[in-house]
């Protein structure tokens, strides 16, 4: 298995495993990136998700080796002439669709399908000498993870195009400068854990509304995204967790129950 899952203190720990391939993204671990979002989401203990590579890198983007395969050209041609979104859209953006905070640890390399892969998350920290980069320009191509949705919003359009059409890799530090990067830490896994338990002290219900809210602020339209506040804050009202943040206000010591939703 090139992803492997650990859940501690109701924080889901999602690593990509092939150190020896600075965790290139091949066309089975996209596979399994999808099966582990499904498992995730399917676990309402889970309050907060972090994003992390094993070994020397983050990801330094898809495996060229597998785009060099005859087999998985045809495959890869078929997921972008069907309906719908392709398995590479969809293993990145189930990530926005997940109603928990994911934060995105970047370290060593982060680039093209690695970096699609870091803003798909809520939230990305790096190590400021992390080199990032949207590279597919350099292989002839155009990122099709999901970049539509997942820089809207990060840099004004001159500076994306600029990334893109450019391949250039940045550093972490200038990542962060450009508004790609949310923080930087020298340690930024250790860094990810202490904002995450920051989060889960909160209520898991008013996280995943939140979480779609401010979504919907950015992707849908401002009729929908209205209307969308006033039913949330209506199934969070009427919701048990909703009493018990209050409660946990004064006693600390209060638990929320599993998300609801």
């Amino acid at each position: 298995m090139s992803i492997s899952i650990r859940i501690e203190n109701h924080i889901a720990y999602v690593a990509l495993d092939r150190a020896d391939k600075r965790n290139a993204i091949s066309f089975d671990m996209l596979k399994q990136l999808l099966k582990a979002a499904k498992s995730i989401r399917a676990n309402r203990d889970v309050r907060a998700i972090i994003i992390h590579g094993n070994g020397s890198s983050f990801s330094s983007g898809i495996d060229l080796s597998d785009l060099n395969n005859t087999s998985n050209r045809l495959f890869a041609a078929w997921q972008l002439i069907k309906p719908g979104q392709s398995l590479f859209q969809k293993a990145f953006l189930t990530w926005q669709k997940i109603p928990v905070p994911v934060i995105a640890v970047m370290h060593g390399h982060c680039l093209g399908a690695g970096m699609q892969l870091a803003l798909a998350a809520d939230i990305r920290i790096s190590s400021a000498d992390c080199q990032c980069a949207i590279m597919e320009a350099r292989w002839g191509l155009v990122p099709d993870m999901g970049i539509t949705q997942t820089l809207k919003g990060l840099v004004p359009i001159d500076i994306a195009k600029e990334l893109t059409f450019s391949a250039r890799v940045i550093s972490g530090e200038t990542a962060h400068t450009l508004g790609l990067v949310t923080h930087i830490s020298d340690t930024p896994l250790e860094a990810a854990t202490t904002l995450a338990n920051e989060f889960i002290n909160r209520s898991p219900d008013s996280l995943a509304a939140s979480k779609r809210v401010l979504n919907a602020m950015v992707f849908n339209s401002k009729r929908s995204a209205i209307r969308l506040e006033k039913i949330s804050q209506l199934k969070l009202v009427m919701g048990k967790n909703s009493t018990l943040a209050r409660k946990k206000d004064k006693n600390p010591d209060v638990e929320f129950i599993n998300r609801q939703r």
